[in-house]
């Protein structure tokens, strides 16, 4: 069982709102190394775009005006010279950035408060360090959740040993202060993983475990551990599966009706195919689940699913959203994603190859297709379906180019994603009204020559604003769409 995170979003479906890409911009082209530089979108404060960019020149933020037209740059000159990961959280009149250094041989956890131009406040705070061993970093040492209203954010670190989770975490305020540490064990008697890792808005952690079994590696038990600020013990509660077997769960806290919300899909044997979708509500106060429904995949919903999938219609499916509307329903939206592996290279859509002949044999081919959002009212009976077809296959790049960027205005989801299939890449938009409906066609973006655009790593930065980064040779820029 993969448990994603993903981008939270609430969608009202309240409002009959038709979503068009009004306008683009493109920032000035940069200078930039796809395969050894880093990019980021920062987001909005003190009504100014950031982007982060890390070159050989050094790591910077740089500030856009409505425009985007760049109007400063700051350097981040206190940034150590090997950084491993980066991650801002953006504010009206602040930035606070969590990143991690490679120093001698250990990643070092930092923050730092920037004001609203960017500049350092006070001396980077120090949360933590781990060794890497003699091959140096090789995963994710530290992790970041951030609570809804941004005022609490937590650092932490999690260990699987055999049948218990070992976590370490650090609260920090929206000042970079860290205000409670703590360290807590969960133990079963199964083989245990865990999830993604939510933190709400009064600190509290709320942390997904499961057990697996089967050559699919489903959920055969699934429990939300809640982690009050400072605790060092985690309270444990069960999702009843029953005789079901778990897969692609994803998690979403809701801090306005004090719930967490879980969906993903189930199996009837441990090594079959998807069967149904679960949606299940926990309600924090009560400690206990008010709502488990397990929903078999009707034949209308498989032969529409099959019409591009004819074996299998549900397989590799993994949850991206879960959508809780105010009459109770739900939307879930998922994505077909799988990676294969084969010994012989051939040069696959892209455009910028990341494979070299010094690299093994093995070549991983990255697959995103089709998207699936599956609407359901609070009784758990579908109201309708929505496909939007799309192929995106890459070699060797993690799939930067392939997935899509999701864009929420309320009223409508807007997909916009890359179409490999034809000499250069095309975005292609697909908008989904809460009716179901779908419209799909081609989105001109003219200007800075035609550059490459990386969805996956869009970001939302007003309510019809998306940022996308841009590639074009060994350049970078970022495009602005307004819609």
């Amino acid at each position: 069982m993969k448990l994603k995170v993903a981008l939270v979003v609430s969608l009202l479906f309240c409002l009959g709102i038709t979503v068009s890409a009004q306008d683009v911009l493109y920032s000035e082209y940069d200078k930039f190394d796809i395969h050894a530089d880093e990019y980021g979108v920062v987001g909005m404060c003190g009504n100014r775009l950031y982007t982060y960019r890390k070159t050989s020149e050094g790591a910077m933020l740089e500030a856009y005006n409505d425009s985007m037209d760049k109007v400063t740059r700051v350097l981040l000159d206190f940034f150590p010279d090997k950084i491993y990961e980066t991650r801002f959280i953006a504010y009206p009149d602040k930035i606070i950035v969590l990143y991690q250094g490679l120093e001698s041989n250990k990643v070092v956890q930092y923050a730092a408060l920037l004001d609203e131009k960017g500049r350092l406040q006070n001396k980077p705070v120090e949360l933590g360090s781990v060794k890497t061993g003699i091959f140096g970093a090789t995963k994710s040492y530290f992790l970041t959740s951030v609570s809804e209203n941004k005022k609490n954010l937590l650092i932490y670190s999690v260990n699987e040993k055999g049948d218990n989770i070992e976590f370490d975490g650090k609260w920090l305020d929206d000042k970079a202060t860290v205000l409670k540490r703590s360290k807590a064990v969960f133990k079963t008697d199964n083989r245990l993983e865990h999830g993604e890792v939510n933190i709400g808005n009064d600190g509290t952690v709320y942390m997904a475990a499961f057990s697996s079994s089967g050559a699919q590696n489903y959920a055969d038990q699934y429990w939300i551990l809640t982690l009050a600020p400072g605790a060092t013990k985690f309270e444990p509660k069960e999702l009843a599966l029953g005789d079901k077997f778990a897969a692609s769960g994803y998690m979403k806290l809701d801090n306005l009706n004090g719930r967490v919300y879980f969906g993903g899909f189930y199996a009837d044997k441990k090594n079959s195919n998807y069967t149904g979708l679960i949606y299940a509500s926990y309600d924090i106060a009560g400690n206990a689940f008010q709502s488990i429904k397990f929903i078999p995949f009707d034949q209308t919903l498989v032969s529409a699913a099959g019409a591009r999938r004819r074996n299998h219609a549900f397989d590799n499916y993994e949850v991206k959203q879960l959508i809780i509307k105010n009459d109770g329903g739900f939307v879930l939206v998922s994505e077909v994603h799988f990676i294969t592996t084969r010994n012989t290279y051939n040069p696959g859509f892209g455009y910028y190859s990341y494979y070299s002949p010094a690299m093994s044999s093995l070549v991983h081919e990255y697959h995103y297709n089709d998207i699936m959002a599956l609407s359901y009212n609070k009784e758990g009976e579908r109201q309708w379906s929505a496909f939007i077809p799309k192929d995106q296959y890459s070699q060797e790049d993690g799939g930067v180019f392939s997935s899509f960027a999701l864009l929420n205005t309320g009223g409508t989801l807007a997909f916009l994603f890359n179409d490999f299939n034809s000499a250069h890449s095309r975005i292609q938009l697909a908008t989904l009204d809460a009716e179901g409906k779908t419209d799909i066609h081609s989105f001109t973006a003219e200007g800075n020559d035609y550059p490459d655009w990386l969805p996956k790593s869009g970001k939302q930065v007003a309510a019809r604003v998306l940022i996308v980064p841009c590639f074009h040779k060994k350049q970078i820029c970022f495009a602005k769409v307004v819609f």
